[in-house]
């Protein structure tokens, strides 16, 4: 056994003062005033009164280090992109394909698999965002890869055979009877790229939506007399939305009103990564189109957004200034409603005892210091 001491910490609730956190391989086995340490125990690291809080999780990252996942749908890749944010705090994420072919779409599952099967740390499954979306709000998505969810695909899309698997669909192109057998075999289902109305979105939540993508950006927005897909997930009081906090992909009093409508755990960080973060290379190439990054946006040629150069830290200190929340709620929003969402808020994002030892360590200016992701630490 090891531990951690004169930490700042952060249980994922309550503030804790001057404790020592135990770690015994992947668990946390007690956390506990640093002046009640059992002197037989290990000290492994010595915060001096700095932060200790849940690692942060990341249900859209679609590339990272220099690599997009669909360029590269290869464990490689996933280790890769795993280390490029793993050093901003991020212990658990979804490697995201953009939409694709079947053929991209089975190396991806495939690769997925073989990082939960090698323990790669910090992958928790897939996000599958698209194929089955709406031309009309496809975004940087290459619509020629856009198709109907039939039967071929409900079973590619089920096929992953270890953790999670969030698919964003369009529910106006599938219907509720398909949306409940996608939930009923254990996908997390999330609405966007969508040119769905109020009432469509409705029964798709009725079907069993749980979230959705990106918050404002490629769903139909919200009027007066037509509340459209961001009405409707801002009004239910049972699903989440994930919302990119850049100021770019929303304005920062977007972002404000956005979370003060959601009931608390309503509102997640995501950050819809691309190769950027965590590399000095700042271009890549989608769909055999370069994009750029610019005044901190990645950029087509012609100046459309495509993915983010966000981190999750810097989601979370954005949040905390834009929503003007408290930075322990911000950090919920990158850890406790995230697991919450996937089902594994019971071992994950929390600092207490049989919790999975997924740690970030923080100075008082909220820099990442050190990450433990299942008990192993990684200085940054």
């Amino acid at each position: 056994m090891q531990a951690i001491i004169h930490a700042q910490v952060f249980d994922g609730e309550k503030p804790l003062p001057d404790h020592a956190v135990i770690i015994h391989a992947h668990e946390i086995v007690k956390v506990l005033p640093t002046e009640e340490l059992p002197g037989d125990i290990e000290i492994q690291c010595d915060l001096g009164g700095t932060h200790l809080v849940p690692g942060f999780i990341d249900l859209q990252v679609n590339g990272g280090g220099g690599v997009l996942f669909n360029n590269t749908p290869a464990l490689a890749a996933i280790r890769r992109i795993a280390a490029a944010h793993r050093q901003y705090g991020t212990t658990g994420f979804l490697p995201t394909l953009i939409s694709d072919s079947f053929d991209v779409m089975r190396c991806a599952i495939t690769a997925v698999d073989q990082a939960l099967a090698d323990g790669v740390p910090g992958v928790l499954g897939i996000h599958l965002e698209g194929p089955f979306l709406n031309a009309a709000k496809k975004g940087a998505h290459d619509a020629d890869k856009f198709c109907l969810l039939d039967e071929q695909g409900f079973e590619l899309v089920t096929s992953l055979s270890k953790g999670k698997t969030l698919l964003t669909l369009a529910p106006e192109l599938t219907t509720p009877a398909m949306i409940r057998r996608l939930t009923e075999a254990g996908v997390i289902v999330c609405a966007g790229h969508s040119q769905a109305d109020y009432e469509q979105t409705r029964r798709a939540l009725d079907a069993g939506v749980a979230g959705f993508t990106h918050l404002y950006n490629a769903m139909t927005p919200l009027h007066s007399r037509a509340p459209g897909m961001v009405g409707a997930a801002l009004e239910d009081e049972h699903s989440w939305f994930g919302i990119i906090a850049d100021g770019h992909h929303c304005h920062p009093a977007a972002f404000k009103i956005a979370v003060a409508a959601k009931q608390p755990g309503g509102a997640l960080l995501v950050t819809d990564a691309m190769p950027s973060v965590g590399s000095s290379e700042k271009s890549f190439t989608l769909n055999g189109e370069r994009i750029a990054v610019s005044g901190g946006r990645c950029v087509n040629a012609a100046g459309a957004l495509a993915g983010s150069d966000l981190n999750m830290n810097a989601a979370i200190n954005n949040a905390a200034d834009f929503a003007q929340i408290d930075w322990p709620e911000a950090l919920r929003m990158a850890s406790v409603y995230p697991a919450r969402a996937l089902g594994m808020d019971d071992r994950l994002a929390h600092i207490r005892p049989g919790y999975r030892a997924d740690l970030v360590a923080l100075n008082e200016c909220h820099e990442v210091t050190h990450v433990w992701v299942g008990g192993a630490l990684h200085e940054t």
